[in-house]
């Protein structure tokens, strides 16, 4: 199978990786037919311009090389986004990010933005 040096990148130095203590909100998911968990956590801070925008964000995931870069590269989408702008963001956008993955492992992709997602939503449904 072959990666992009991208994702290489990312699994062998992932960025933001680990627990945020008292998070804004987490977002968890799961693929059982391969086994990939992902969870975001994200820390949510208001802007008097912009709203409220993801200031601190890092995840957990156990899984392949591809759910590991895919959870690497999502943080650095959403880092600094408005909750808005972050909702927006694909698994397309990721994958393009990482310059691509093999179709196989699209499916982790799919988790990475999944995850990120669910935080937001956790956030919105505490702040109810």
């Amino acid at each position: 199978m072959q990666y992009s040096k991208k994702v290489l990148e990312h699994f062998t130095r992932p960025h933001n990786q680990g627990l945020i203590k008292n998070a804004s909100g987490v977002g968890m998911v799961g693929n059982p037919v391969c086994g990939d968990l992902m969870k975001i956590y994200i820390k949510v801070k208001k802007d008097k311009q912009r709203g409220e925008v993801i200031n601190k964000i890092s995840f957990e995931t156990l899984g392949c090389a591809s759910a590991i870069a895919t959870s690497s590269m999502i943080t650095d989408l959403a880092k600094d986004k408005t909750l808005e702008e972050a909702m927006k963001i694909t698994r397309q956008d990721v994958a393009d990010a990482l310059e691509g993955l093999p179709p196989i492992k699209m499916h982790c992709s799919n988790l990475a933005d999944e995850a990120l997602h669910e935080a937001i939503k956790d956030y919105q449904n505490k702040r109810k």
